[in-house]
């Protein structure tokens, strides 16, 4: 489809390409079509002067800016039409009178010319073809001749405004190529935004992989890489893992040392463990297995004999050392004491869970 003319969007002169896509050439250029807005702009002017120059509805026109043209190049539909009477052809509106009166087939038709809004471009046949000739798309995009009157019928759904360009286009080399042959489109053209956005997307995805094949200075490098990633995040995974059981078990830590600084403040209202020093700690620890040693030794005292016991000293630097002859060994006292820490510290994690 090289053969056709198209012309893409630059700036707001879709009304410009519209023409110049219709006609297959550039027939019309921003300056001519200001040539014909202005000489519009006159024949209203002194139309409306006929009513008197001193009249409100005169000065109210004089104040207003031109209705056919603006600095940003759009051009309006009495300027297209002006154009095209140059070359002997009209514009009727689609579903008009007039069109029910001439019972327009669109599939017989040649071209029409679609806007909305500020936005014109044109349908046209080619040879034996239908193409969408939009100033937005990359290129001209073909239209089956069972898919036109559904293509139609959309656009005016979507509040477009359609004509049919009435009379003989001029000659033009793509409509006798395409007389003799018949094209195929394997794809689509894209709106000219989405074409510039996927070219900068792939230039993105094309730096990257060049970084990423320098980094690797070799084929063999990207597989090694990609191993490494995996097994990163392999350990990453574990250490999360050893992290969360590493914090459970310093929350039921806390949790017992809490749950014996309960019982101590039971038996000795003190200041709260909280605020006792290293030192003190330690002769707390110290008295309480002391009490729970002589506890004990009550209970057995009747099946023990009668003679002096060496009451064992804790440090925290050891064990402290007992006699042969004690009912109750540090080893046991300790032994105990654990398994209750570990008790309160099961029930308080539970609770602290259930929370």
């Amino acid at each position: 489809m090289e053969s056709i003319f198209h012309e893409k969007q630059e700036g707001s002169l879709c009304a410009q390409h519209c023409l110049n896509n219709l006609l297959q050439g550039e027939y019309f250029s921003p300056v001519e079509l200001s040539s014909i807005a202005h000489q519009l702009d006159e024949e209203e002017r002194m139309r409306m002067a006929e009513g008197g120059v001193t009249s409100e509805d005169y000065r109210t026109f004089l104040q207003q800016p031109s209705g056919n043209m603006d600095d940003s190049g759009f051009f309006s539909i009495q300027v297209i039409s002006s154009a095209l009477k140059v070359w002997g052809l009209e514009l009727i509106l689609f579903n008009s009178p007039e069109y029910q009166r001439l019972r327009i087939d669109p599939i017989n038709e040649r071209s029409f010319i679609c806007n909305y809004k500020e936005h014109w471009f044109t349908v046209r046949k080619l040879g034996k073809q239908w193409f969408n000739l939009n100033s937005l798309l990359t290129g001209p995009e073909l239209i089956s001749d069972t898919y036109l009157a559904l293509f139609l019928a959309q656009l005016q759904q979507e509040g477009y405004s359609i004509f049919v360009v009435k009379g003989d286009l001029p000659d033009c080399e793509a409509d006798q190529l395409l007389q003799m042959i018949k094209v195929q489109q394997m794809h689509r053209p894209k709106l000219i935004g989405e074409e510039l956005a996927q070219l900068k997307e792939q230039s993105v995805l094309k730096a990257d992989l060049e970084r990423v094949l320098e980094a690797a200075d070799g084929s063999g490098m990207l597989d090694e890489d990609e191993d490494d990633l995996q097994r990163a995040l392999a350990i990453s995974r574990q250490e999360v893992d050893i992290e969360d059981e590493e914090a459970d078990l310093r929350r039921a830590i806390q949790l017992s040392m809490q749950g014996s600084s309960r019982s101590m403040s039971q038996d000795s209202p003190q200041t709260p463990s909280a605020n006792l020093t290293s030192e003190e700690l330690r002769k707390r620890r110290e008295a309480y297995f002391e009490k729970q040693q002589q506890q004990q030794q009550e209970v057995d005292r009747p099946r023990q004999l009668s003679y002096p016991c060496e009451r064992p000293t804790t440090s925290s630097g050891g064990r402290g050392n007992n006699q042969a002859g004690d009912g109750v060994s540090e080893e046991d006292i300790l032994r105990a004491a654990v398994n209750m820490s570990l008790e309160t510290a099961k029930d308080n994690l539970k609770a602290e869970r259930k929370k």
